[in-house]
């Protein structure tokens, strides 16, 4: 039986590191498809206030014509 090659750990690491380096990659690449969530997030609060000052805005007219 052959036995396997002996790795230093200057090896492993070298290979550790270029694991970690190819995994940041693909999730950097994963990242880049996704939708900018807090932009939207943002809008639609925005719009949620706006709606709901429209709607007080509205009752509080109504009240004052009757």
């Amino acid at each position: 039986m052959a036995e396997a090659p002996k790795v230093n750990e200057i090896e492993a690491a070298a290979r550790d590191a270029k694991r970690v380096r190819d995994a940041a990659q693909e999730t950097q690449a994963e990242r880049d498809g996704k939708w900018p969530l807090v932009p939207i997030g943002i809008g639609i609060g925005i719009g949620s206030a706006a709606l709901a000052a429209a709607l007080l805005y509205a009752t509080r007219a109504r009240k004052s014509d009757v």
